[in-house]
């Protein structure tokens, strides 16, 4: 019998699987392909690259890029045949998606501990350690099990992401800070206003922008609660002035008077170096969100750091319902990794796998395990899954997932640049004391074969 189950054979799973076996451990992987499939995949091949083919951003002064350093360092099996399948992508890491996954494939059906199991999961399995990594398609009895153990009310089966913007990039000479009616005493929203000039111009601007159309397994039922923004401006002119932009209770300090509109900013993370655009979930395509929300009023140079979306995604609110370790509160020794446990994206769910792994491969010989320190990339990302955030949504690694650098003053570039190499040091640290440690404790080939590459140019 083998020592952990893994379900699901995607980047997370075939990643978390990699991490326990190349330690000594022995997995049993399970995978619905190829005798069933969800409607976006296409192959029969593991960690099947269903959308895009690029991993984002390139350099490490970008929040992905220096998660995927940090993985390369920590010894990540999707980063280590990413590099071998690399294709030209200007600044972004892409793959030959075929040549990719067939290489994953095969490592994993070659590895002599682990046993790969193609089978349908209806269930959670009675089995201890059990990894569920079914990935943002995850449906059916399997999913009907894991509602039963966390509450439908904490498994989502979409996602509604409004843009998160960079607070440096707001111009205060238009925005200003205040809540509505001054309640509670402190200014907790920054407030963009809109005359009604404006906000005729924003609003057909939402209607014309360019849309991404939902594929077919996306076609999801909107919640009311949750619209498209471009949804509820086709309802009538005024209805984002009755909505998510109402002005009420907020006077614009210029003119002493409530504005015709106002787009709300809330405060994303504790330093205050983002702020999410509250109720602006949207369907448009990248660069027409840049285009359309910089005509915003305060936000005419607006940085994003993440840009909005609507799309179908199984996910659980992590937060309220694992432990500190990503395992469910109610079913102790069953974890959760990858897009079903709340991260979004490629790379974050290889790297919630590997993370994964890495601390069951360490707990199944009796050794401590801690996850990386908060100032890396990967810290920030478990932070995020278990941040206290009365409406949590999936999320893409950002800087502000990490704490800023204090007491200088400098530009963007300069602060990302010093928030990688804190990145990196601290991670150095625990690389050393948490993870090559026990590895050569539990007499891991890992140890000797691990080698630090040389940050990135860019």
């Amino acid at each position: 019998m083998a020592d952990v189950v893994v379900i699901g054979a995607g980047l997370a799973g075939t990643e978390c699987a990699w991490q326990l076996a190349e330690r000594g451990v022995s997995v049993r992987l399970i995978e619905q392909k190829p005798s069933s499939r969800t409607p976006a995949q296409h192959s029969g091949q593991m960690a099947e690259l269903v959308c895009s083919n690029s991993f984002r951003g390139a350099a490490i002064h970008n929040a992905v890029g220096l998660l995927k350093e940090e993985m390369r360092r920590v010894g990540s099996l999707v980063m280590e045949v990413g590099e071998l399948h690399r294709v030209p992508a200007g600044g972004a890491f892409a793959v030959d998606r075929d040549k990719f996954s067939a290489e994953i494939t095969r490592r994993i059906e070659a590895h002599p501990l682990i046993e790969v199991v193609n089978e349908v999961v209806d269930c959670i399995p009675d089995e201890r350690p059990v990894v569920i990594a079914t990935g943002p398609l995850t449906s059916g009895g399997l999913a009907d099990d894991i509602a039963a153990a966390v509450g439908a009310e904490h498994l989502a089966y979409y996602d509604a992401i409004a843009p998160i913007v960079s607070a440096d990039s707001i111009n205060f000479d238009r925005a200003f800070r205040a809540s509505r009616y001054d309640k509670g005493g402190d200014a907790a929203y920054v407030n963009c206003p809109l005359n009604e000039e404006e906000y005729a111009v924003f609003v057909q601007a939402l209607l014309d922008a360019e849309k991404v159309a939902p594929r077919e397994f996306e076609k999801v039922r909107y919640f009311e609660g949750c619209l498209p923004v471009e949804v509820m401006a086709s309802r009538g002119h005024k209805t984002l002035s009755f909505g998510c932009m109402k002005p009420v209770g907020l006077t614009d300090p210029r003119t002493g008077r409530w504005p015709h509109a106002v787009v709300q900013l809330r405060q994303e993370d504790e330093a205050g170096t983002a702020f999410n655009m509250v109720g602006f979930q949207t369907r448009m395509k990248w660069p027409e969100q840049k285009r359309v929300f910089r005509m915003i009023p305060g936000l005419e140079n607006a940085e994003f750091e993440r840009l909005g979306s609507v799309h179908r995604n199984t996910f659980v609110d992590s937060p309220k319902v694992l432990d500190d370790d990503l395992a469910l509160v109610s079913r102790p020794g069953v974890y959760l990794a990858g897009q079903v446990s709340g991260v979004e994206g490629y790379v974050e769910s290889a790297a919630c796998g590997m993370l994964v792994g890495i601390k069951l491969a360490h707990e199944a010989r009796g050794l401590e395990f801690s996850f990386p320190p908060p100032t890396t990339m990967l810290g920030g990302m478990v932070g995020h899954l278990r941040e206290p955030n009365e409406d949590f949504q999936p999320s893409n690694v950002m800087f502000s997932m990490v704490p800023p650098i204090e007491g200088r003053r400098m530009n963007k570039r300069a602060r990302r640049d010093l928030q990688s190499e804190r990145a990196l040091q601290d991670l150095g640290a625990w690389l050393t004391d948490v993870v090559e440690s026990n590895d050569e404790r539990n007499g891991s080939a890992r140890t000797a074969d691990r080698r630090l590459r040389s940050v990135p140019s860019g």
